[in-house]
């Protein structure tokens, strides 16, 4: 008998722990909301003349008029939209992709770690953009839309939906973000097994505390260049 009313009690703190989760889920999830409706709506005001100067610069170096590219990513609960990037390869990047996947070489290192070293496709502009992390700053309106947080996983390439084994609803299970935990842990520099531990590192942990980490590692990684190709 007393063995039954145990299992009971541990199983009532059981109930409790994950309600208490839930709570702090969905009332973080509601704060991060209004912060990154803040900050965004700060950030565009700096965005908008820097891309204006890149768009100037742009013309003046490269063949193309539109600095702005768009590709669609899946976001939380395996939601699609189109993510908004300064443009940092030649046009037509996808179609030489295709072409350059036919080397073995290339094969190998795309299917591993869904990039490719010294990359052809990347502009002079582009690897200034890359190096910098500008090429990533239109995405502050994919923030405020509600697509992507500033701080979250990266958002995945429906490509990319066969390397999680099946686990990536869990991974969606948080807004995608410009910057998380492979952001401000190497980024570039790491292989895309790590990349995926240090993504879902970052969902398992979700809360106040990993964002503050992340938001000043991200700050100490943009200054130094960390992880930036």
């Amino acid at each position: 008998m007393q063995e039954t009313k145990e299992i009971v009690v541990e199983n009532q703190k059981s109930v409790e722990k994950i309600t208490l989760q839930k709570i702090h889920f969905v009332l973080y999830s509601f704060l991060k909301r209004i912060l990154d409706i803040i900050l965004s709506l700060i950030a565009l005001v700096f965005v908008i003349p820097i891309c204006l100067i890149i768009k100037a610069v742009t013309l003046h170096y490269e063949d193309y008029d539109s600095i702005f590219y768009t590709q669609e990513r899946i976001g939380k609960n395996g939601k699609k939209f189109k993510i908004i990037k300064l443009r940092s390869m030649v046009i037509n990047a996808d179609e030489e992709l295709v072409k350059m996947l036919e080397k073995e070489e290339h094969k190998n290192k795309w299917d591993e770690d869904q990039k490719i070293d010294n990359d052809p496709r990347i502009t002079k502009v582009g690897k200034v953009l890359r190096r910098t992390s500008l090429d990533e700053i239109p995405q502050f309106i994919n923030v405020l839309k509600g697509d992507m947080s500033i701080i979250g996983p990266r958002p995945l390439v429906p490509g990319e939906l066969g390397k999680h084994h099946g686990n990536h609803e869990i991974y969606e299970s948080v807004k995608p973000g410009i910057t998380g935990w492979w952001g401000c842990h190497g980024r570039s520099c790491t292989t895309y097994k790590a990349r995926l531990e240090l993504e879902y590192y970052y969902v398992e942990h979700f809360g106040l505390i990993t964002d503050i980490k992340c938001f000043f590692l991200t700050i100490f990684s943009v200054i130094c260049k960390k992880g930036a190709k």
